[in-house]
């Protein structure tokens, strides 16, 4: 029973010490008027990560192109990986740090968000992919770890405070699911407590 309150509590301080952040507060705000700006200009938010990262890239953007908490029209989203005969195709014959940056190249337009989903923020195949993002003036958010690895260059770095992969991926959900709400909420205008 102590095991099972101590992880939970550990879930809460990672938690806790989110709240008291300003700056990663303030980037939350930043990166969610960005993808508001971003979808009323008619422009797409992509996601990436790998294994558990993988998930929660394609939940988050299911819940850009389903819904949220609102019945409304769907918002251009998609997780990069979701097509199984391009990435094995690509990580076959190109190798699979670059399965993420192909598909960029072949669809990411200028406007766009590239969200990169990485406990360490070392992702080689997420950094090919911000790269070729910023040569095509695609916004970047990375989701990390404290340190923000490699992946701290990014246009926006929503770091964790903690270098425990579950409360970093807890939390990455935490804030994922803020932003769709808030997202949700200024693109259509709807007011909820």
């Amino acid at each position: 029973m102590d095991k099972i309150k101590n992880i939970i509590q550990s879930s809460i301080d990672t938690k806790q010490a989110i709240l008291n952040d300003t700056i990663l507060l303030n980037t939350i705000e930043s990166v969610t008027n960005a993808i508001v700006n971003t979808f009323k200009n008619g422009h797409r938010v992509y996601f990436c990560g790998n294994g558990g990262s993988a998930a929660d890239a394609q939940h988050l953007a299911a819940e850009f192109s389903g819904r949220f908490y609102t019945d409304r029209r769907a918002l251009p989203a998609e997780a990069l990986h979701c097509n199984t005969s391009y990435l094995t195709a690509v990580a076959n014959d190109y190798g699979y740090d670059v399965v993420f940056s192909r598909m960029i190249d072949g669809i990411g337009e200028r406007g766009d968000i590239l969200v990169g989903l990485s406990t360490s923020g070392n992702s080689t195949n997420i950094l090919k992919a911000f790269e070729v993002a910023k040569q095509k003036e695609i916004i970047t958010i990375a989701f990390t770890g404290s340190s923000g690895g490699k992946m701290k260059e990014a246009d926006y770095l929503i770091n964790i405070p903690s270098n425990d992969t579950p409360r970093i991926q807890e939390s990455h959900i935490t804030i994922g699911h803020i932003i769709c709400q808030l997202v949700e909420e200024k693109y259509f205008s709807i007011n909820k407590s």
